[in-house]
């Protein structure tokens, strides 16, 4: 069903680590209209689509497929911004209360689950 080569769509640049910005991009990961809900909406639409309208269903899966590019880009620049941040953006980052909640509240899903890195959630770690 899909081709992937090993380049991005676009390459992802970041001038410097900003882990506070990688929190902010999980958003654009998982969140409400996220890159991942929005591929398994149409995802899910075309297979829900009867057989005899080819047409539409096509379509709907050619969407899908557009739009999962974008969610291997978004968690590149997740990876870099948190790739060789600086002592002092970790720290300000381990005061966020978030990080800190992760951290030192027994529930530390984004360091098990993803080591510090992008995860198909939105910025509240809500699937």
């Amino acid at each position: 069903m899909f081709y992937h080569d090993d380049e991005l769509q676009f390459e992802v640049e970041v001038e410097e680590p900003n882990p506070h910005f990688a929190k902010m991009l999980q958003q654009a990961i998982g969140g409400a209209e996220g890159e991942m809900r929005v591929a398994l909406q149409y995802m899910f639409q075309a297979f829900a689509v009867p057989t005899e309208k080819g047409e539409m269903r096509q379509l709907l899966l050619e969407t899908a497929t557009e739009e999962l590019g974008p969610i291997e880009m978004l968690p590149t620049a997740v990876s870099k911004n948190l790739e060789g941040a600086s002592d002092e953006a970790r720290e300000a980052a381990r005061e966020d209360a978030v990080i800190d909640e992760m951290l030192r509240s027994g529930q530390p899903r984004q360091a098990l689950s993803a080591g510090l890195h992008a995860m198909p959630v939105d910025s509240n770690g809500t699937p």
